[in-house]
Protein backbone atom coordinates (compact mmCIF):
# COMPACT_ATOMS: atom_id res chain seq x y z
CA UNK A 1 0.00 0.00 0.00
CA UNK A 2 1.20 3.48 -0.86
CA UNK A 3 0.29 6.58 0.27
CA UNK A 4 0.44 10.38 -0.94
CA UNK A 5 0.15 13.07 1.55
CA UNK A 6 -0.10 16.78 1.38
CA UNK A 7 -0.48 19.28 3.64
CA UNK A 8 -1.07 23.19 4.52
CA UNK A 9 1.94 24.24 7.00
CA UNK A 10 0.94 27.16 9.24
CA UNK A 11 3.38 28.41 11.27
CA UNK A 12 3.00 28.95 14.97
CA UNK A 13 3.43 32.97 14.68
CA UNK A 14 0.79 34.47 12.50
CA UNK A 15 3.11 35.97 10.09
CA UNK A 16 5.03 32.99 9.34
CA UNK A 17 4.09 29.78 7.04
CA UNK A 18 5.38 27.39 5.41
CA UNK A 19 4.00 26.44 1.80
CA UNK A 20 4.26 22.67 1.35
CA UNK A 21 4.74 21.76 -2.17
CA UNK A 22 3.83 17.62 -2.86
CA UNK A 23 5.97 17.02 -5.69
CA UNK A 24 8.18 19.70 -6.82
CA UNK A 25 10.95 22.26 -6.00
CA UNK A 26 8.46 24.24 -3.57
CA UNK A 27 9.04 22.10 -0.93
CA UNK A 28 9.99 23.98 2.43
CA UNK A 29 9.61 27.03 0.09
CA UNK A 30 9.71 29.86 3.64
CA UNK A 31 7.24 32.78 3.18
CA UNK A 32 10.10 34.80 2.41
CA UNK A 33 11.19 33.15 -0.93
CA UNK A 34 7.40 32.86 -1.33
CA UNK A 35 6.70 36.72 -1.15
CA UNK A 36 10.10 36.76 -3.97
CA UNK A 37 8.27 34.70 -6.55
CA UNK A 38 6.59 36.03 -9.39
CA UNK A 39 2.57 35.47 -9.38
CA UNK A 40 3.18 32.41 -11.61
CA UNK A 41 5.49 30.66 -9.39
CA UNK A 42 3.54 31.49 -7.04
CA UNK A 43 -0.07 29.83 -8.46
CA UNK A 44 2.14 26.80 -8.85
CA UNK A 45 3.06 26.48 -5.45
CA UNK A 46 -0.26 27.09 -4.11
CA UNK A 47 -1.83 24.99 -6.25
CA UNK A 48 -0.59 22.38 -4.73
CA UNK A 49 -1.00 23.17 -1.29
CA UNK A 50 -3.78 25.91 -0.51
CA UNK A 51 -7.14 23.75 -0.76
CA UNK A 52 -10.56 24.88 -0.20
CA UNK A 53 -10.21 24.57 3.63
CA UNK A 54 -7.03 25.88 3.98
CA UNK A 55 -8.29 29.26 2.05
CA UNK A 56 -11.33 29.61 4.13
CA UNK A 57 -9.69 28.87 7.25
CA UNK A 58 -7.07 31.98 6.48
CA UNK A 59 -9.85 34.47 5.23
CA UNK A 60 -11.94 33.06 8.43
CA UNK A 61 -9.07 33.69 10.86
CA UNK A 62 -7.61 36.76 8.77
CA UNK A 63 -4.12 35.90 8.61
CA UNK A 64 -2.34 37.35 5.85
CA UNK A 65 -1.23 35.84 2.93
CA UNK A 66 1.12 37.00 -0.50
CA UNK A 67 3.11 39.43 2.12
CA UNK A 68 2.72 41.19 5.16
CA UNK A 69 1.15 44.25 3.91
CA UNK A 70 -1.71 42.05 1.63
CA UNK A 71 -4.31 39.55 3.36
CA UNK A 72 -6.70 36.91 1.94
CA UNK A 73 -8.26 39.06 -0.89
CA UNK A 74 -5.02 39.75 -2.03
CA UNK A 75 -4.53 35.75 -2.73
CA UNK A 76 -7.66 36.31 -4.74
CA UNK A 77 -6.76 38.53 -7.41
CA UNK A 78 -4.15 35.71 -8.58
CA UNK A 79 -5.70 33.46 -11.33
CA UNK A 80 -5.98 30.26 -8.98
CA UNK A 81 -8.27 27.83 -11.11
CA UNK A 82 -10.39 25.62 -8.83
CA UNK A 83 -9.71 27.61 -5.31
CA UNK A 84 -9.96 30.99 -6.02
CA UNK A 85 -12.10 31.54 -9.18
CA UNK A 86 -14.73 29.69 -7.38
CA UNK A 87 -15.53 32.42 -5.90
CA UNK A 88 -16.01 34.96 -8.79
CA UNK A 89 -17.49 34.73 -12.30
CA UNK A 90 -13.72 35.36 -13.97
CA UNK A 91 -13.14 32.50 -16.64
CA UNK A 92 -10.18 30.17 -15.66
CA UNK A 93 -6.56 31.17 -17.11
CA UNK A 94 -6.35 28.54 -19.21
CA UNK A 95 -2.68 29.14 -19.56
CA UNK A 96 -1.66 28.14 -15.86
CA UNK A 97 -1.85 24.18 -15.88
CA UNK A 98 -2.86 23.21 -12.06
CA UNK A 99 -2.61 19.13 -12.83
CA UNK A 100 0.16 17.34 -11.68
CA UNK A 101 2.77 16.32 -14.37
CA UNK A 102 1.91 12.84 -15.36
CA UNK A 103 3.39 9.95 -16.58
CA UNK A 104 0.45 9.43 -18.74
CA UNK A 105 -1.13 11.85 -21.06
CA UNK A 106 -4.38 13.13 -19.90
CA UNK A 107 -6.58 15.86 -21.06
CA UNK A 108 -10.14 14.64 -21.24
CA UNK A 109 -12.38 13.09 -18.95
CA UNK A 110 -16.09 11.83 -19.26
CA UNK A 111 -17.73 11.78 -16.19
CA UNK A 112 -21.02 9.33 -16.48
CA UNK A 113 -23.67 10.30 -13.62
CA UNK A 114 -24.21 13.92 -12.52
CA UNK A 115 -25.86 13.29 -9.26
CA UNK A 116 -24.34 14.41 -5.57
CA UNK A 117 -21.07 12.86 -6.34
CA UNK A 118 -20.67 12.97 -10.57
CA UNK A 119 -21.39 16.36 -10.75
CA UNK A 120 -19.18 17.81 -7.50
CA UNK A 121 -16.17 15.50 -9.26
CA UNK A 122 -16.56 16.72 -12.35
CA UNK A 123 -16.87 20.25 -11.53
CA UNK A 124 -14.10 20.10 -8.86
CA UNK A 125 -11.69 18.73 -12.07
CA UNK A 126 -12.90 20.94 -14.49
CA UNK A 127 -12.15 23.51 -12.23
CA UNK A 128 -8.25 22.13 -12.27
CA UNK A 129 -8.13 22.50 -16.30
CA UNK A 130 -9.47 19.19 -17.09
CA UNK A 131 -11.60 19.34 -20.22
CA UNK A 132 -14.45 17.44 -18.58
CA UNK A 133 -17.62 16.29 -20.50
CA UNK A 134 -20.51 15.21 -17.70
CA UNK A 135 -23.29 13.06 -19.05
CA UNK A 136 -25.95 11.91 -18.09
CA UNK A 137 -29.19 10.43 -19.81
CA UNK A 138 -31.82 12.96 -17.66
CA UNK A 139 -32.26 15.70 -20.09
CA UNK A 140 -33.90 17.55 -17.22
CA UNK A 141 -30.84 17.47 -15.23
CA UNK A 142 -28.45 18.66 -18.30
CA UNK A 143 -30.70 21.66 -18.71
CA UNK A 144 -30.93 22.73 -15.28
CA UNK A 145 -26.81 22.10 -15.23
CA UNK A 146 -26.24 24.61 -17.94
CA UNK A 147 -29.22 26.88 -16.65
CA UNK A 148 -27.66 27.20 -13.67
CA UNK A 149 -30.72 25.63 -11.86
CA UNK A 150 -29.36 23.39 -9.71
CA UNK A 151 -31.97 20.88 -7.79
CA UNK A 152 -29.39 19.55 -5.73
CA UNK A 153 -28.96 21.74 -2.01
CA UNK A 154 -25.24 21.19 -0.98
CA UNK A 155 -23.52 24.01 0.11
CA UNK A 156 -21.14 25.40 -2.55
CA UNK A 157 -21.99 23.34 -5.48
CA UNK A 158 -23.66 26.23 -7.26
CA UNK A 159 -20.40 27.84 -7.07
CA UNK A 160 -17.62 25.42 -8.41
CA UNK A 161 -20.28 24.13 -11.04
CA UNK A 162 -20.89 27.92 -12.47
CA UNK A 163 -16.82 28.46 -12.07
CA UNK A 164 -16.32 24.73 -14.30
CA UNK A 165 -19.11 25.99 -16.95
CA UNK A 166 -17.86 29.64 -16.93
CA UNK A 167 -14.32 28.43 -18.10
CA UNK A 168 -15.81 26.29 -20.73
CA UNK A 169 -13.61 23.31 -19.22
CA UNK A 170 -16.79 21.48 -18.09
CA UNK A 171 -19.38 20.65 -20.81
CA UNK A 172 -22.49 18.42 -20.23
CA UNK A 173 -24.69 16.02 -22.40
CA UNK A 174 -26.73 12.94 -22.27
CA UNK A 175 -23.99 11.23 -25.11
CA UNK A 176 -20.91 9.89 -23.56
CA UNK A 177 -17.88 10.72 -25.89
CA UNK A 178 -14.26 9.90 -26.82
CA UNK A 179 -11.99 10.59 -23.73
CA UNK A 180 -8.53 9.80 -21.83
CA UNK A 181 -10.50 9.05 -18.92
CA UNK A 182 -14.26 7.89 -17.98
CA UNK A 183 -15.44 7.86 -14.29
CA UNK A 184 -18.58 6.03 -13.73
CA UNK A 185 -20.18 7.93 -10.69
CA UNK A 186 -24.16 5.96 -10.64
CA UNK A 187 -26.04 4.79 -8.16
CA UNK A 188 -25.36 1.43 -7.09
CA UNK A 189 -29.21 0.66 -5.05
CA UNK A 190 -30.09 -2.78 -3.19
CA UNK A 191 -31.92 -5.19 -4.31
CA UNK A 192 -34.32 -7.26 -2.52
CA UNK A 193 -34.57 -10.99 -2.83
CA UNK A 194 -36.67 -13.52 -2.43
CA UNK A 195 -35.33 -14.65 1.22
CA UNK A 196 -35.88 -10.68 2.17
CA UNK A 197 -32.04 -10.38 2.11
CA UNK A 198 -30.46 -7.83 -0.17
CA UNK A 199 -28.42 -7.58 -2.91
CA UNK A 200 -26.15 -4.92 -5.16
CA UNK A 201 -28.08 -4.04 -8.11
CA UNK A 202 -25.30 -3.33 -10.72
CA UNK A 203 -27.92 -2.19 -13.76
CA UNK A 204 -26.83 1.65 -14.11
CA UNK A 205 -22.79 0.17 -13.76
CA UNK A 206 -23.46 -1.88 -16.30
CA UNK A 207 -25.79 0.38 -18.52
CA UNK A 208 -22.84 2.94 -18.43
CA UNK A 209 -20.23 0.22 -19.46
CA UNK A 210 -22.22 -0.04 -22.53
CA UNK A 211 -23.14 3.42 -23.23
CA UNK A 212 -18.76 3.81 -23.06
CA UNK A 213 -18.37 0.99 -24.88
CA UNK A 214 -17.91 2.81 -28.69
CA UNK A 215 -15.66 4.83 -27.36
CA UNK A 216 -13.23 3.39 -25.10
CA UNK A 217 -10.12 2.92 -27.12
CA UNK A 218 -6.15 1.16 -26.16
CA UNK A 219 -4.51 2.77 -23.11
CA UNK A 220 -7.46 4.27 -21.71
CA UNK A 221 -8.65 4.39 -17.68
CA UNK A 222 -12.03 4.10 -16.26
CA UNK A 223 -12.19 4.27 -12.83
CA UNK A 224 -15.58 3.29 -10.83
CA UNK A 225 -16.40 5.52 -8.30
CA UNK A 226 -19.55 4.07 -7.36
CA UNK A 227 -20.24 1.47 -4.11
CA UNK A 228 -19.83 -1.86 -5.27
CA UNK A 229 -19.27 -5.52 -4.25
CA UNK A 230 -15.98 -7.19 -4.20
CA UNK A 231 -15.00 -8.01 -7.74
CA UNK A 232 -16.98 -5.59 -9.54
CA UNK A 233 -14.19 -4.00 -11.03
CA UNK A 234 -12.68 -6.79 -12.36
CA UNK A 235 -15.26 -7.67 -14.07
CA UNK A 236 -15.65 -4.77 -15.57
CA UNK A 237 -11.78 -4.93 -16.83
CA UNK A 238 -12.82 -8.75 -18.40
CA UNK A 239 -16.30 -6.61 -20.09
CA UNK A 240 -13.91 -3.67 -21.57
CA UNK A 241 -11.49 -6.37 -23.04
CA UNK A 242 -13.52 -7.92 -25.02
CA UNK A 243 -13.72 -4.12 -27.00
CA UNK A 244 -9.89 -3.21 -26.16
CA UNK A 245 -6.16 -4.77 -25.86
CA UNK A 246 -5.70 -2.21 -23.21
CA UNK A 247 -7.03 -1.08 -20.66
CA UNK A 248 -7.17 0.62 -17.37
CA UNK A 249 -9.29 0.05 -14.92
CA UNK A 250 -9.79 1.33 -11.02
CA UNK A 251 -11.94 1.67 -8.41
CA UNK A 252 -12.05 4.89 -5.79
CA UNK A 253 -14.76 4.77 -3.70
CA UNK A 254 -16.70 8.06 -2.99
CA UNK A 255 -16.50 9.10 0.91
CA UNK A 256 -18.50 11.96 1.32
CA UNK A 257 -21.73 12.68 2.87
CA UNK A 258 -24.61 15.06 1.63
CA UNK A 259 -24.05 18.48 3.50
CA UNK A 260 -20.66 18.22 3.32
CA UNK A 261 -19.59 16.94 -0.48
CA UNK A 262 -17.18 20.03 -1.50
CA UNK A 263 -15.12 19.99 1.64
CA UNK A 264 -14.88 16.52 2.14
CA UNK A 265 -14.30 16.10 -1.96
CA UNK A 266 -10.83 17.80 -1.58
CA UNK A 267 -10.21 17.02 1.95
CA UNK A 268 -10.75 13.54 2.61
CA UNK A 269 -7.80 10.45 2.64
CA UNK A 270 -8.79 8.30 -0.22
CA UNK A 271 -8.38 4.98 -1.48
CA UNK A 272 -7.31 3.93 -4.85
CA UNK A 273 -7.23 -0.10 -5.76
CA UNK A 274 -6.53 -0.77 -9.86
CA UNK A 275 -6.77 -4.13 -11.10
CA UNK A 276 -2.98 -3.64 -11.58
CA UNK A 277 -0.29 -1.12 -10.59
CA UNK A 278 -0.51 1.24 -13.64
CA UNK A 279 -4.29 1.66 -13.11
CA UNK A 280 -3.98 2.79 -9.26
CA UNK A 281 -1.30 5.02 -10.41
CA UNK A 282 -2.61 6.53 -13.22
CA UNK A 283 -6.08 7.55 -11.20
CA UNK A 284 -3.84 8.94 -8.48
CA UNK A 285 -2.41 11.59 -10.69
CA UNK A 286 -5.79 12.16 -11.16
CA UNK A 287 -7.43 12.39 -7.99
CA UNK A 288 -4.00 14.14 -6.35
CA UNK A 289 -4.90 17.56 -8.55
CA UNK A 290 -7.60 18.46 -6.05
CA UNK A 291 -7.84 16.00 -3.39
CA UNK A 292 -5.68 17.73 -0.12
CA UNK A 293 -6.06 14.34 1.81
CA UNK A 294 -3.77 11.12 1.65
CA UNK A 295 -4.05 8.94 -0.80
CA UNK A 296 -3.85 4.87 -0.31
CA UNK A 297 -3.09 2.67 -3.25
CA UNK A 298 -3.80 -0.69 -3.30
CA UNK A 299 -5.69 -3.73 -5.68
CA UNK A 300 -9.37 -3.10 -6.58
CA UNK A 301 -10.75 -5.84 -4.56
CA UNK A 302 -9.34 -4.18 -1.60
CA UNK A 303 -10.61 -0.41 -2.11
CA UNK A 304 -13.70 -2.22 -2.83
CA UNK A 305 -14.13 -4.00 0.45
CA UNK A 306 -12.55 -1.12 2.49
CA UNK A 307 -15.54 1.03 1.56
CA UNK A 308 -17.98 -1.45 2.20
CA UNK A 309 -16.05 -1.68 5.35
CA UNK A 310 -16.49 1.95 6.89
CA UNK A 311 -20.26 1.69 6.36
CA UNK A 312 -20.79 -1.38 8.18
CA UNK A 313 -18.90 -0.41 10.58
CA UNK A 314 -21.09 2.57 11.05
CA UNK A 315 -24.35 0.40 10.67
CA UNK A 316 -23.19 -2.10 13.36
CA UNK A 317 -22.47 0.89 16.08
CA UNK A 318 -26.34 2.39 15.12
CA UNK A 319 -27.77 -0.85 15.36
CA UNK A 320 -25.95 -1.12 19.04
CA UNK A 321 -27.24 2.40 20.11
CA UNK A 322 -30.70 1.17 18.59
CA UNK A 323 -30.77 -2.12 20.40
CA UNK A 324 -30.14 -0.30 23.57
CA UNK A 325 -32.86 1.86 23.16
CA UNK A 326 -35.11 -1.04 22.80
CA UNK A 327 -34.03 -2.58 25.94
CA UNK A 328 -33.93 0.88 28.10
CA UNK A 329 -37.51 1.63 26.88
CA UNK A 330 -38.58 -2.45 27.97
CA UNK A 331 -36.90 -1.95 31.72
CA UNK A 332 -37.44 1.62 32.46
CA UNK A 333 -34.31 3.73 31.79
CA UNK A 334 -33.61 7.07 29.92
CA UNK A 335 -31.31 5.49 26.76
CA UNK A 336 -30.03 9.23 26.11
CA UNK A 337 -29.16 9.48 29.58
CA UNK A 338 -27.31 6.19 29.66
CA UNK A 339 -25.61 6.93 26.57
CA UNK A 340 -24.24 10.10 27.76
CA UNK A 341 -22.81 8.74 30.92
CA UNK A 342 -21.43 5.83 29.11
CA UNK A 343 -19.49 7.90 26.63
CA UNK A 344 -17.84 9.64 29.42
CA UNK A 345 -15.53 6.72 29.78
CA UNK A 346 -12.45 7.22 27.52
CA UNK A 347 -12.90 4.13 25.54
CA UNK A 348 -16.39 4.13 25.07
CA UNK A 349 -18.25 6.04 22.28
CA UNK A 350 -21.88 5.42 21.81
CA UNK A 351 -23.75 6.35 18.97
CA UNK A 352 -27.12 8.13 19.05
CA UNK A 353 -30.18 5.88 18.71
CA UNK A 354 -32.45 7.26 15.99
CA UNK A 355 -35.88 6.17 14.16
CA UNK A 356 -33.60 3.57 11.50
CA UNK A 357 -31.01 4.40 9.07
CA UNK A 358 -31.12 5.80 5.80
CA UNK A 359 -29.38 7.41 2.68
CA UNK A 360 -27.28 5.71 0.00
CA UNK A 361 -24.80 4.27 1.77
CA UNK A 362 -24.98 3.08 5.27
CA UNK A 363 -28.51 1.33 4.96
CA UNK A 364 -26.95 -0.59 1.79
CA UNK A 365 -23.63 -1.04 1.91
CA UNK A 366 -23.77 -3.79 4.66
CA UNK A 367 -25.69 -6.29 2.28
CA UNK A 368 -23.08 -6.10 -0.11
CA UNK A 369 -21.21 -7.75 1.96
CA UNK A 370 -23.45 -10.08 3.38
CA UNK A 371 -23.93 -10.94 -0.15
CA UNK A 372 -20.65 -12.75 -0.82
CA UNK A 373 -19.82 -13.99 2.07
CA UNK A 374 -22.05 -16.66 3.93
CA UNK A 375 -19.25 -15.10 7.00
CA UNK A 376 -21.12 -11.83 7.91
CA UNK A 377 -24.01 -13.11 10.23
CA UNK A 378 -23.54 -10.76 12.53
CA UNK A 379 -23.66 -7.58 9.76
CA UNK A 380 -26.82 -9.32 8.47
CA UNK A 381 -28.16 -8.85 12.53
CA UNK A 382 -27.20 -5.63 12.43
CA UNK A 383 -28.73 -4.84 9.12
CA UNK A 384 -32.61 -6.28 9.90
CA UNK A 385 -32.42 -4.37 13.36
CA UNK A 386 -32.01 -1.34 11.85
CA UNK A 387 -34.16 -1.88 8.98
CA UNK A 388 -36.59 -2.86 12.13
CA UNK A 389 -36.47 0.68 13.81
CA UNK A 390 -39.61 2.01 12.05
CA UNK A 391 -41.98 -0.66 13.03
CA UNK A 392 -40.87 -0.13 16.52
CA UNK A 393 -41.82 3.80 16.24
CA UNK A 394 -44.68 2.98 14.86
CA UNK A 395 -45.83 0.63 17.68
CA UNK A 396 -44.62 3.87 19.91
CA UNK A 397 -47.23 6.00 18.20
CA UNK A 398 -49.70 3.08 18.42
CA UNK A 399 -49.18 2.90 22.29
CA UNK A 400 -49.27 6.39 22.58
CA UNK A 401 -52.29 7.47 21.53
CA UNK A 402 -54.01 4.14 22.43
CA UNK A 403 -55.72 5.46 25.65
CA UNK A 404 -56.33 9.20 23.62
CA UNK A 405 -58.27 6.73 20.92
CA UNK A 406 -60.53 4.79 23.75
CA UNK A 407 -61.39 8.12 25.31
CA UNK A 408 -62.54 9.77 21.98
CA UNK A 409 -64.43 6.54 20.62
CA UNK A 410 -61.48 7.56 17.86
CA UNK A 411 -60.64 4.90 14.80
CA UNK A 412 -57.61 5.19 13.04
CA UNK A 413 -59.29 6.41 9.96
CA UNK A 414 -60.31 9.56 12.32
CA UNK A 415 -56.83 10.16 13.59
CA UNK A 416 -54.29 12.51 12.03
CA UNK A 417 -50.29 12.21 12.46
CA UNK A 418 -48.22 14.81 11.60
CA UNK A 419 -44.81 13.83 10.41
CA UNK A 420 -41.57 16.36 10.64
CA UNK A 421 -39.47 15.33 9.17
CA UNK A 422 -38.69 13.81 5.72
CA UNK A 423 -35.29 13.32 4.81
CA UNK A 424 -32.73 10.56 6.45
CA UNK A 425 -30.43 13.22 8.46
CA UNK A 426 -30.95 16.86 9.19
CA UNK A 427 -30.28 19.36 6.92
CA UNK A 428 -30.39 17.75 3.55
CA UNK A 429 -32.69 17.34 1.18
CA UNK A 430 -31.59 13.62 0.53
CA UNK A 431 -34.40 11.56 0.98
CA UNK A 432 -33.51 7.87 -0.25
CA UNK A 433 -34.03 5.15 2.09
CA UNK A 434 -35.17 7.50 4.77
CA UNK A 435 -36.74 5.99 7.34
CA UNK A 436 -39.42 8.36 7.50
CA UNK A 437 -40.83 6.65 4.07
CA UNK A 438 -41.28 3.46 6.20
CA UNK A 439 -42.85 4.64 8.79
CA UNK A 440 -45.41 7.22 6.39
CA UNK A 441 -45.92 3.40 5.12
CA UNK A 442 -46.86 1.87 8.09
CA UNK A 443 -49.20 4.83 9.56
CA UNK A 444 -51.03 4.99 6.29
CA UNK A 445 -51.13 0.62 5.88
CA UNK A 446 -52.69 0.88 9.43
CA UNK A 447 -55.53 3.67 8.40
CA UNK A 448 -54.13 7.03 9.89
CA UNK A 449 -54.46 10.29 7.68
CA UNK A 450 -50.78 11.36 7.47
CA UNK A 451 -48.75 14.69 6.49
CA UNK A 452 -45.45 15.44 5.85
CA UNK A 453 -43.21 18.87 6.91
CA UNK A 454 -40.15 18.99 5.43
CA UNK A 455 -38.21 22.35 4.97
CA UNK A 456 -35.82 20.61 3.21
CA UNK A 457 -37.11 17.87 1.31
CA UNK A 458 -38.36 18.36 -2.26
CA UNK A 459 -38.75 14.87 -3.57
CA UNK A 460 -40.26 12.13 -1.27
CA UNK A 461 -42.98 9.54 -2.09
CA UNK A 462 -46.10 11.21 -0.09
CA UNK A 463 -47.05 14.46 -0.62
CA UNK A 464 -45.18 17.45 1.48
CA UNK A 465 -47.15 20.15 3.37
CA UNK A 466 -46.42 23.67 4.89
CA UNK A 467 -46.29 23.71 8.53
CA UNK A 468 -50.16 24.58 8.89
CA UNK A 469 -51.88 22.30 6.57
CA UNK A 470 -49.82 19.60 8.48
CA UNK A 471 -50.65 20.16 12.49
CA UNK A 472 -53.86 21.20 11.24
CA UNK A 473 -56.50 19.08 13.43
CA UNK A 474 -53.61 16.62 14.37
CA UNK A 475 -53.64 14.01 16.86
CA UNK A 476 -49.80 13.43 17.29
CA UNK A 477 -47.00 15.30 15.99
CA UNK A 478 -43.84 12.78 14.81
CA UNK A 479 -40.44 13.85 14.75
CA UNK A 480 -38.10 11.74 12.53
CA UNK A 481 -35.30 14.45 11.34
CA UNK A 482 -33.20 16.50 13.27
CA UNK A 483 -33.26 19.78 10.85
CA UNK A 484 -31.83 22.68 13.08
CA UNK A 485 -35.39 24.46 12.53
CA UNK A 486 -37.31 21.68 14.41
CA UNK A 487 -34.22 21.69 17.10
CA UNK A 488 -34.62 25.71 17.07
CA UNK A 489 -38.53 25.78 17.25
CA UNK A 490 -39.63 29.16 19.82
CA UNK A 491 -42.57 29.96 21.45
CA UNK A 492 -44.23 31.74 18.90
CA UNK A 493 -44.04 28.96 16.53
CA UNK A 494 -45.37 26.34 19.50
CA UNK A 495 -48.20 28.82 20.12
CA UNK A 496 -48.83 28.66 16.69
CA UNK A 497 -48.60 25.45 16.60
CA UNK A 498 -50.84 24.59 19.37
CA UNK A 499 -53.83 26.70 18.19
CA UNK A 500 -54.03 24.18 15.12
CA UNK A 501 -53.38 20.88 16.55
CA UNK A 502 -56.02 18.91 18.19
CA UNK A 503 -54.38 16.72 19.99
CA UNK A 504 -51.36 18.28 21.86
CA UNK A 505 -48.93 14.93 21.87
CA UNK A 506 -45.31 14.90 20.44
CA UNK A 507 -43.11 11.85 19.85
CA UNK A 508 -39.20 12.61 19.63
CA UNK A 509 -37.63 10.20 17.81
CA UNK A 510 -34.18 12.01 17.73
CA UNK A 511 -33.66 13.65 21.24
CA UNK A 512 -33.87 17.35 19.65
CA UNK A 513 -36.78 19.22 21.21
CA UNK A 514 -36.79 21.33 23.93
CA UNK A 515 -39.19 19.23 26.65
CA UNK A 516 -39.60 21.58 29.26
CA UNK A 517 -40.45 24.67 26.63
CA UNK A 518 -43.10 22.18 24.48
CA UNK A 519 -44.72 21.10 27.76
CA UNK A 520 -45.53 24.75 29.08
CA UNK A 521 -47.69 24.62 26.18
CA UNK A 522 -49.22 21.91 27.09
CA UNK A 523 -48.18 19.08 24.83
CA UNK A 524 -47.70 15.47 26.25
CA UNK A 525 -43.96 14.85 25.42
CA UNK A 526 -42.73 11.23 24.39
CA UNK A 527 -38.73 10.58 23.96
CA UNK A 528 -38.10 7.63 22.29
CA UNK A 529 -36.11 5.13 24.15
CA UNK A 530 -36.81 6.71 27.44
CA UNK A 531 -38.48 4.50 29.58
CA UNK A 532 -37.68 6.10 33.06
CA UNK A 533 -40.66 7.72 34.78
CA UNK A 534 -39.02 9.27 37.27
Amino acid sequence: MEVENSNLKLGNNKGEKDFTEKNEKFENTSLSEYNSMNDSKRIKSLSYDVGISEIEELENSGIEACGSNSNIKELQKIEIPGIVNMTSDKEVNSEIDLRPKQEFEINNICVVGLGYIGLPTASMLANYNYNVLGVDIDQNKVNQIKNGSLKIEEPGLATIVKGAINSKNLTVNTQPASADVFIICVPTPARTNSDGSKSCDLKYINSAVENIRPYVKDGNLVIIESTITPGTTEKVYKELRKSVNEIYVAHCPERVIPGRIIKELSGNDRIIGGINQKSAEMAKNIYKSFVEGNIYTTNSKTAEMVKLMENTYRDINIALANEFSKICDEIGVNVWEAIDIANKHPRVNILNPGPGVGGHCISIDPWFIVEVSDNAKFIKSARELNDNMPNFVFKKVEDELRDYKEEFKLSKKDMKICIFGATYKGNVEDTRESPSEKVVDLLTDAGYKVMTYDPHAELFKYPLYDLETCVLNADCILVLTDHDVFKETTSEKIEFIESKIRNKHIIDTKNILNQELWEKFGFKYKLLGNGRIY
